[in-house]
Protein backbone atom coordinates (compact mmCIF):
# COMPACT_ATOMS: atom_id res chain seq x y z
CA UNK A 1 0.00 0.00 0.00
CA UNK A 2 1.37 3.42 -0.93
CA UNK A 3 2.33 5.76 1.91
CA UNK A 4 3.23 2.75 4.07
CA UNK A 5 6.75 1.53 4.72
CA UNK A 6 8.05 -1.24 6.93
CA UNK A 7 11.10 -1.84 9.09
CA UNK A 8 11.74 -5.54 9.30
CA UNK A 9 13.20 -7.57 12.10
CA UNK A 10 16.88 -8.47 11.58
CA UNK A 11 17.05 -12.23 11.94
CA UNK A 12 20.11 -13.50 10.07
CA UNK A 13 22.50 -12.88 12.98
CA UNK A 14 21.61 -12.70 16.68
CA UNK A 15 24.32 -10.04 17.15
CA UNK A 16 22.68 -7.67 14.65
CA UNK A 17 21.22 -4.73 16.60
CA UNK A 18 21.05 -2.00 13.95
CA UNK A 19 17.98 -0.50 12.30
CA UNK A 20 17.68 1.46 9.04
CA UNK A 21 15.74 4.21 10.85
CA UNK A 22 15.68 5.34 14.47
CA UNK A 23 12.47 6.10 16.40
CA UNK A 24 13.20 9.84 16.11
CA UNK A 25 13.46 9.52 12.33
CA UNK A 26 10.26 7.46 12.21
CA UNK A 27 8.50 10.23 14.14
CA UNK A 28 9.54 12.69 11.45
CA UNK A 29 8.04 10.46 8.77
CA UNK A 30 4.77 9.91 10.59
CA UNK A 31 4.27 13.53 11.69
CA UNK A 32 5.78 15.65 8.92
CA UNK A 33 5.11 13.38 5.93
CA UNK A 34 1.96 11.60 7.12
CA UNK A 35 3.43 8.19 6.35
CA UNK A 36 2.41 4.96 8.02
CA UNK A 37 5.36 3.00 9.40
CA UNK A 38 5.04 -0.63 10.43
CA UNK A 39 7.85 -2.01 12.58
CA UNK A 40 8.28 -5.72 13.17
CA UNK A 41 8.86 -6.39 16.88
CA UNK A 42 12.38 -7.34 17.95
CA UNK A 43 14.00 -8.06 21.28
CA UNK A 44 17.47 -7.71 19.75
CA UNK A 45 17.17 -4.30 18.12
CA UNK A 46 18.99 -1.49 19.94
CA UNK A 47 15.86 0.64 19.97
CA UNK A 48 12.97 -0.88 21.98
CA UNK A 49 9.62 -1.48 20.27
CA UNK A 50 8.01 0.98 22.66
CA UNK A 51 10.11 3.84 21.35
CA UNK A 52 8.91 3.17 17.82
CA UNK A 53 5.32 2.96 19.04
CA UNK A 54 5.73 6.31 20.81
CA UNK A 55 7.06 7.72 17.54
CA UNK A 56 3.80 6.82 15.81
CA UNK A 57 4.73 3.46 14.29
CA UNK A 58 2.54 0.38 14.35
CA UNK A 59 4.26 -2.66 15.86
CA UNK A 60 3.27 -5.76 13.88
CA UNK A 61 4.70 -8.89 12.34
CA UNK A 62 2.52 -8.34 9.28
CA UNK A 63 4.37 -6.11 6.81
CA UNK A 64 2.67 -7.48 3.70
CA UNK A 65 0.99 -4.18 2.80
CA UNK A 66 4.15 -2.05 2.97
CA UNK A 67 5.10 -0.30 -0.23
CA UNK A 68 8.78 -0.81 0.64
CA UNK A 69 10.25 -2.99 3.37
CA UNK A 70 13.54 -1.66 4.73
CA UNK A 71 16.16 -3.72 6.51
CA UNK A 72 19.90 -3.80 7.05
CA UNK A 73 21.27 -7.31 6.47
CA UNK A 74 20.07 -10.05 4.14
CA UNK A 75 16.51 -11.27 4.61
CA UNK A 76 15.98 -14.99 5.28
CA UNK A 77 14.58 -16.73 2.22
CA UNK A 78 11.56 -18.03 4.10
CA UNK A 79 10.52 -14.46 4.99
CA UNK A 80 10.28 -13.23 1.41
CA UNK A 81 6.69 -12.55 0.35
CA UNK A 82 5.72 -12.65 -3.28
CA UNK A 83 5.85 -9.31 -5.06
CA UNK A 84 7.30 -7.38 -2.11
CA UNK A 85 9.73 -4.50 -2.54
CA UNK A 86 12.85 -4.99 -0.41
CA UNK A 87 15.69 -2.60 0.39
CA UNK A 88 18.77 -3.91 2.20
CA UNK A 89 22.45 -4.77 1.76
CA UNK A 90 22.09 -7.87 -0.41
CA UNK A 91 25.78 -8.69 -1.02
CA UNK A 92 24.97 -10.12 -4.44
CA UNK A 93 26.55 -7.83 -7.03
CA UNK A 94 29.87 -9.71 -6.95
CA UNK A 95 27.91 -12.92 -7.50
CA UNK A 96 28.69 -13.97 -3.94
CA UNK A 97 27.91 -17.68 -3.90
CA UNK A 98 26.43 -17.70 -0.42
CA UNK A 99 23.71 -15.23 -1.47
CA UNK A 100 22.83 -16.54 -4.92
CA UNK A 101 20.01 -18.71 -3.49
CA UNK A 102 18.58 -15.55 -1.89
CA UNK A 103 18.72 -13.62 -5.17
CA UNK A 104 17.19 -16.53 -7.04
CA UNK A 105 14.29 -16.68 -4.60
CA UNK A 106 13.73 -12.94 -4.85
CA UNK A 107 13.47 -13.27 -8.62
CA UNK A 108 11.26 -16.35 -8.48
CA UNK A 109 8.95 -14.53 -6.06
CA UNK A 110 8.49 -11.58 -8.41
CA UNK A 111 10.08 -9.19 -5.93
CA UNK A 112 11.90 -5.90 -6.39
CA UNK A 113 15.31 -5.54 -4.76
CA UNK A 114 17.03 -2.24 -4.01
CA UNK A 115 20.53 -2.27 -2.53
CA UNK A 116 21.92 0.59 -0.42
CA UNK A 117 25.42 -0.19 -1.65
CA UNK A 118 24.45 1.01 -5.12
CA UNK A 119 22.88 4.32 -4.08
CA UNK A 120 25.41 6.81 -5.45
CA UNK A 121 25.60 10.37 -6.72
CA UNK A 122 26.67 11.51 -10.18
CA UNK A 123 30.35 10.91 -9.44
CA UNK A 124 29.80 7.41 -8.06
CA UNK A 125 30.16 8.29 -4.38
CA UNK A 126 27.98 6.24 -2.06
CA UNK A 127 25.27 8.20 -0.26
CA UNK A 128 23.96 5.73 2.33
CA UNK A 129 26.49 3.68 4.24
CA UNK A 130 27.75 2.36 7.54
CA UNK A 131 31.37 2.52 6.36
CA UNK A 132 32.62 5.08 8.89
CA UNK A 133 31.29 3.01 11.76
CA UNK A 134 32.66 -0.20 10.28
CA UNK A 135 36.06 1.49 10.36
CA UNK A 136 35.60 2.81 13.90
CA UNK A 137 34.39 -0.51 15.31
CA UNK A 138 36.89 -2.50 13.27
CA UNK A 139 39.88 -0.54 14.54
CA UNK A 140 38.83 -0.69 18.18
CA UNK A 141 38.20 -4.42 17.80
CA UNK A 142 41.51 -4.91 16.04
CA UNK A 143 43.44 -3.27 18.87
CA UNK A 144 41.53 -5.42 21.38
CA UNK A 145 42.37 -8.57 19.40
CA UNK A 146 46.01 -7.49 19.12
CA UNK A 147 46.24 -7.20 22.89
CA UNK A 148 44.77 -10.69 23.29
CA UNK A 149 47.17 -12.17 20.74
CA UNK A 150 50.14 -10.59 22.51
CA UNK A 151 48.90 -12.00 25.82
CA UNK A 152 48.88 -15.47 24.26
CA UNK A 153 52.46 -14.89 23.13
CA UNK A 154 53.39 -13.89 26.70
CA UNK A 155 53.99 -10.24 25.83
CA UNK A 156 52.44 -7.63 28.10
CA UNK A 157 51.47 -4.49 26.21
CA UNK A 158 49.37 -1.35 26.67
CA UNK A 159 46.82 -2.85 24.23
CA UNK A 160 45.84 -5.45 26.83
CA UNK A 161 43.40 -3.08 28.56
CA UNK A 162 41.34 -2.39 25.42
CA UNK A 163 37.95 -4.07 25.34
CA UNK A 164 35.94 -5.37 22.42
CA UNK A 165 34.01 -2.58 20.73
CA UNK A 166 30.60 -3.82 21.83
CA UNK A 167 31.69 -3.45 25.47
CA UNK A 168 31.67 0.34 25.13
CA UNK A 169 28.37 2.22 25.44
CA UNK A 170 29.35 4.92 22.96
CA UNK A 171 32.00 5.68 20.38
CA UNK A 172 33.25 8.50 22.61
CA UNK A 173 33.82 6.02 25.43
CA UNK A 174 35.83 3.77 23.11
CA UNK A 175 37.83 6.73 21.84
CA UNK A 176 38.69 7.76 25.40
CA UNK A 177 39.95 4.24 26.13
CA UNK A 178 42.16 4.27 23.02
CA UNK A 179 43.39 7.74 23.93
CA UNK A 180 44.46 6.52 27.36
CA UNK A 181 46.43 3.70 25.76
CA UNK A 182 48.03 6.26 23.47
CA UNK A 183 49.14 8.33 26.44
CA UNK A 184 50.63 5.23 28.06
CA UNK A 185 52.57 4.37 24.90
CA UNK A 186 53.82 7.94 24.64
CA UNK A 187 54.97 7.93 28.25
CA UNK A 188 56.21 4.37 28.81
CA UNK A 189 56.82 3.02 25.31
CA UNK A 190 56.10 -0.36 23.74
CA UNK A 191 57.92 -3.62 24.52
CA UNK A 192 60.90 -4.51 22.37
CA UNK A 193 59.04 -7.52 20.93
CA UNK A 194 56.72 -5.25 18.96
CA UNK A 195 58.96 -2.28 18.22
CA UNK A 196 58.80 -0.63 15.80
CA UNK A 197 55.05 -1.24 15.69
CA UNK A 198 53.58 -0.87 12.18
CA UNK A 199 49.95 -1.01 11.06
CA UNK A 200 49.03 -1.12 7.36
CA UNK A 201 45.78 0.25 5.95
CA UNK A 202 44.34 -0.61 2.55
CA UNK A 203 41.57 1.34 0.88
CA UNK A 204 40.84 5.06 0.79
CA UNK A 205 37.09 5.05 1.45
CA UNK A 206 34.93 5.48 4.53
CA UNK A 207 36.02 2.18 6.09
CA UNK A 208 39.74 2.90 5.91
CA UNK A 209 39.41 6.54 6.91
CA UNK A 210 37.25 5.60 9.89
CA UNK A 211 39.82 3.06 11.06
CA UNK A 212 42.65 5.54 10.58
CA UNK A 213 40.80 8.12 12.66
CA UNK A 214 40.74 5.73 15.62
CA UNK A 215 44.36 4.66 15.12
CA UNK A 216 45.52 8.26 15.17
CA UNK A 217 44.28 8.54 18.76
CA UNK A 218 47.56 6.76 19.47
CA UNK A 219 50.88 8.64 19.05
CA UNK A 220 50.94 7.72 15.36
CA UNK A 221 53.43 8.66 12.65
CA UNK A 222 52.70 8.00 8.98
CA UNK A 223 55.39 6.48 6.79
CA UNK A 224 55.51 5.45 3.15
CA UNK A 225 55.49 1.83 1.96
CA UNK A 226 58.97 2.21 0.51
CA UNK A 227 60.31 3.24 3.94
CA UNK A 228 59.25 -0.02 5.62
CA UNK A 229 62.37 -2.11 4.87
CA UNK A 230 64.69 0.40 6.53
CA UNK A 231 62.51 1.47 9.47
CA UNK A 232 63.62 -1.35 11.79
CA UNK A 233 67.10 -1.96 10.35
CA UNK A 234 68.10 1.70 10.69
CA UNK A 235 67.20 1.81 14.37
CA UNK A 236 65.79 5.28 13.75
CA UNK A 237 62.43 4.60 15.33
CA UNK A 238 60.77 5.30 18.65
CA UNK A 239 59.15 2.82 21.04
CA UNK A 240 56.94 5.69 22.17
CA UNK A 241 55.34 5.87 18.75
CA UNK A 242 53.23 3.65 16.52
CA UNK A 243 53.67 3.79 12.77
CA UNK A 244 51.06 3.51 10.07
CA UNK A 245 51.20 3.22 6.32
CA UNK A 246 48.44 3.61 3.77
CA UNK A 247 48.71 1.33 0.75
CA UNK A 248 47.16 2.70 -2.41
CA UNK A 249 46.60 0.76 -5.59
CA UNK A 250 50.06 1.52 -7.06
CA UNK A 251 51.51 0.12 -3.80
CA UNK A 252 49.38 -3.02 -3.98
CA UNK A 253 49.62 -3.96 -7.65
CA UNK A 254 52.12 -3.92 -10.48
CA UNK A 255 51.84 -4.81 -14.17
CA UNK A 256 53.19 -8.14 -15.39
CA UNK A 257 54.97 -6.29 -18.18
CA UNK A 258 58.50 -5.36 -17.04
CA UNK A 259 59.23 -1.65 -16.61
CA UNK A 260 55.59 -0.68 -17.17
CA UNK A 261 54.13 1.70 -14.62
CA UNK A 262 50.81 1.48 -12.85
CA UNK A 263 48.02 2.86 -15.02
CA UNK A 264 44.79 3.35 -13.04
CA UNK A 265 42.61 3.37 -16.15
CA UNK A 266 44.21 0.20 -17.48
CA UNK A 267 43.89 -1.47 -14.09
CA UNK A 268 40.20 -0.62 -14.00
CA UNK A 269 39.59 -1.98 -17.49
CA UNK A 270 42.09 -4.86 -17.59
CA UNK A 271 43.02 -5.91 -14.05
CA UNK A 272 44.24 -9.26 -15.39
CA UNK A 273 47.35 -7.51 -16.67
CA UNK A 274 48.40 -6.85 -13.07
CA UNK A 275 49.63 -8.89 -10.11
CA UNK A 276 49.84 -8.08 -6.41
CA UNK A 277 53.06 -6.90 -4.82
CA UNK A 278 51.83 -6.32 -1.27
CA UNK A 279 53.43 -9.57 -0.05
CA UNK A 280 56.85 -7.90 -0.25
CA UNK A 281 55.90 -5.67 2.66
CA UNK A 282 54.16 -8.17 4.94
CA UNK A 283 57.28 -9.17 6.86
CA UNK A 284 57.57 -5.60 8.18
CA UNK A 285 53.99 -5.35 9.47
CA UNK A 286 52.55 -6.12 12.89
CA UNK A 287 48.93 -5.77 11.80
CA UNK A 288 46.86 -4.74 8.82
CA UNK A 289 43.37 -3.30 8.43
CA UNK A 290 41.79 -4.15 5.10
CA UNK A 291 39.22 -1.64 3.89
CA UNK A 292 39.73 -1.86 0.14
CA UNK A 293 36.92 -2.32 -2.36
CA UNK A 294 37.72 -5.49 -4.26
CA UNK A 295 36.30 -7.03 -7.41
CA UNK A 296 36.73 -10.72 -8.30
CA UNK A 297 38.29 -9.50 -11.54
CA UNK A 298 41.21 -7.99 -9.61
CA UNK A 299 44.25 -9.78 -8.19
CA UNK A 300 44.11 -10.61 -4.51
CA UNK A 301 46.12 -8.45 -2.12
CA UNK A 302 47.28 -11.31 0.07
CA UNK A 303 47.36 -14.95 -1.07
CA UNK A 304 47.69 -18.23 0.80
CA UNK A 305 50.68 -19.13 -1.37
CA UNK A 306 52.72 -16.11 -0.37
CA UNK A 307 51.71 -16.38 3.27
CA UNK A 308 52.67 -20.05 3.31
CA UNK A 309 56.12 -19.15 2.00
CA UNK A 310 56.43 -16.47 4.65
CA UNK A 311 55.33 -18.60 7.60
CA UNK A 312 57.39 -21.62 6.50
CA UNK A 313 60.55 -19.58 6.86
CA UNK A 314 62.56 -18.51 9.86
CA UNK A 315 62.19 -16.26 11.76
CA UNK A 316 58.41 -16.19 11.86
CA UNK A 317 56.90 -13.00 10.47
CA UNK A 318 55.81 -10.14 12.69
CA UNK A 319 52.25 -10.09 11.34
CA UNK A 320 49.95 -10.92 14.22
CA UNK A 321 46.57 -9.66 13.08
CA UNK A 322 44.55 -9.10 9.92
CA UNK A 323 41.42 -7.04 10.52
CA UNK A 324 39.50 -7.69 7.32
CA UNK A 325 36.75 -5.10 7.67
CA UNK A 326 35.59 -5.61 4.08
CA UNK A 327 35.00 -9.29 4.85
CA UNK A 328 35.00 -10.59 1.28
CA UNK A 329 35.19 -14.35 1.77
CA UNK A 330 38.34 -15.64 0.03
CA UNK A 331 38.46 -12.25 -1.65
CA UNK A 332 41.22 -9.64 -1.48
CA UNK A 333 42.57 -11.44 1.59
CA UNK A 334 42.53 -15.14 0.72
CA UNK A 335 43.05 -16.06 4.37
CA UNK A 336 39.57 -14.75 5.14
CA UNK A 337 38.01 -18.16 4.67
CA UNK A 338 34.85 -17.37 6.61
CA UNK A 339 33.15 -14.48 8.31
CA UNK A 340 32.93 -14.22 12.08
CA UNK A 341 30.51 -12.69 14.56
CA UNK A 342 30.80 -10.35 17.50
CA UNK A 343 30.32 -13.33 19.81
CA UNK A 344 33.14 -15.30 18.12
CA UNK A 345 35.10 -12.58 16.35
CA UNK A 346 38.48 -14.14 15.54
CA UNK A 347 40.25 -17.22 14.29
CA UNK A 348 43.84 -18.05 13.42
CA UNK A 349 44.61 -19.10 9.87
CA UNK A 350 47.72 -21.28 9.68
CA UNK A 351 49.16 -20.73 6.19
CA UNK A 352 51.44 -23.80 6.27
CA UNK A 353 48.79 -26.33 7.32
CA UNK A 354 45.66 -24.54 6.08
CA UNK A 355 44.08 -25.10 9.49
CA UNK A 356 41.55 -22.62 10.88
CA UNK A 357 41.65 -22.42 14.67
CA UNK A 358 39.07 -20.43 16.69
CA UNK A 359 40.65 -17.91 19.05
CA UNK A 360 44.12 -16.39 19.25
CA UNK A 361 46.50 -19.38 19.31
CA UNK A 362 48.31 -20.83 16.31
CA UNK A 363 51.14 -20.47 13.80
CA UNK A 364 49.55 -17.79 11.68
CA UNK A 365 47.87 -14.41 11.88
CA UNK A 366 44.68 -13.81 13.81
CA UNK A 367 41.90 -12.97 11.35
CA UNK A 368 39.06 -10.74 12.48
CA UNK A 369 36.32 -10.77 9.84
CA UNK A 370 33.13 -9.68 11.61
CA UNK A 371 30.68 -8.92 8.81
CA UNK A 372 28.44 -6.54 10.79
CA UNK A 373 30.95 -4.45 12.73
CA UNK A 374 28.78 -1.29 12.89
CA UNK A 375 26.32 -3.30 14.99
CA UNK A 376 28.86 -3.07 17.81
CA UNK A 377 27.99 0.66 17.93
CA UNK A 378 24.31 0.17 17.05
CA UNK A 379 22.68 3.39 18.23
CA UNK A 380 25.09 5.85 16.68
CA UNK A 381 25.58 3.78 13.52
CA UNK A 382 21.81 3.53 12.94
CA UNK A 383 21.34 7.26 13.54
CA UNK A 384 24.04 8.18 11.02
CA UNK A 385 22.69 5.74 8.45
CA UNK A 386 19.08 6.83 8.95
CA UNK A 387 19.94 10.50 8.47
CA UNK A 388 21.28 9.68 5.01
CA UNK A 389 18.32 7.43 4.12
CA UNK A 390 15.54 9.65 5.48
CA UNK A 391 15.32 12.21 2.62
CA UNK A 392 14.57 9.43 0.11
CA UNK A 393 11.84 7.73 2.12
CA UNK A 394 8.78 9.90 1.28
CA UNK A 395 9.22 9.46 -2.49
CA UNK A 396 9.92 5.72 -2.17
CA UNK A 397 6.89 5.30 0.08
CA UNK A 398 4.60 6.83 -2.55
CA UNK A 399 6.20 5.26 -5.64
CA UNK A 400 4.20 2.95 -7.88
CA UNK A 401 6.41 -0.13 -8.07
CA UNK A 402 3.96 -1.86 -10.42
CA UNK A 403 5.29 0.38 -13.19
CA UNK A 404 7.99 -0.87 -15.55
CA UNK A 405 11.56 -0.10 -14.61
CA UNK A 406 11.68 2.61 -17.29
CA UNK A 407 8.55 4.30 -15.92
CA UNK A 408 9.37 3.79 -12.26
CA UNK A 409 9.49 7.27 -10.70
CA UNK A 410 11.96 7.10 -7.83
CA UNK A 411 15.03 9.26 -7.02
CA UNK A 412 17.85 8.78 -9.52
CA UNK A 413 20.35 7.43 -6.95
CA UNK A 414 17.86 4.69 -6.04
CA UNK A 415 16.98 3.99 -9.68
CA UNK A 416 20.58 2.84 -10.12
CA UNK A 417 20.21 0.65 -7.03
CA UNK A 418 17.45 -1.57 -8.43
CA UNK A 419 19.03 -4.99 -8.94
CA UNK A 420 15.80 -6.79 -9.78
CA UNK A 421 12.38 -5.39 -10.58
CA UNK A 422 9.23 -7.46 -10.38
CA UNK A 423 11.22 -10.67 -10.65
CA UNK A 424 13.57 -9.63 -13.48
CA UNK A 425 17.20 -8.55 -13.21
CA UNK A 426 17.64 -5.01 -14.46
CA UNK A 427 19.96 -4.26 -17.37
CA UNK A 428 23.11 -3.51 -15.36
CA UNK A 429 22.78 -6.74 -13.40
CA UNK A 430 21.82 -9.28 -16.05
CA UNK A 431 25.31 -10.74 -15.76
CA UNK A 432 24.12 -12.34 -12.53
CA UNK A 433 21.80 -14.66 -14.46
CA UNK A 434 24.61 -17.14 -15.03
CA UNK A 435 25.27 -17.40 -11.27
CA UNK A 436 21.71 -17.90 -10.08
CA UNK A 437 20.96 -21.12 -8.27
Amino acid sequence: MKNTIGIRRESVDATERRAPLTPKQVAELTVEYDLEVIVQPSSLRFFPDGEYASAGAKISDDVSRCNVLFGVKEIPIERIERGQVHCFFSHTIKAQRYNMPLLSHIIESGCTLLDYELVTNETGQRLIYFGDFAGYAGMVGALWALGKRLEWEGTASPFGVIEQTKSYDTLAQAEEAIGQVGRQIQGEGLPDEISPFVCAFTGRGHVSKGAQKIFRLLPAVEIRPEDLPTLASSGAYSKNTVYWVEFRKPDLYEPFEPDAGFDPDEFEQKPGKYREKFHRYVEYLDMMVNGVFWSPRSPRILTREHMCQLYAGDPKPRLRLIADVTCDIEGSIELTVRSSTSDNPVYVYEPVTGHVIPGFAGNGPVVMAVDNLPSELPGEASDSFGKALLPFIPVLARADFTQSIDDLDIPAPFKKAVIAHRGVLTENFRYLNEYLI
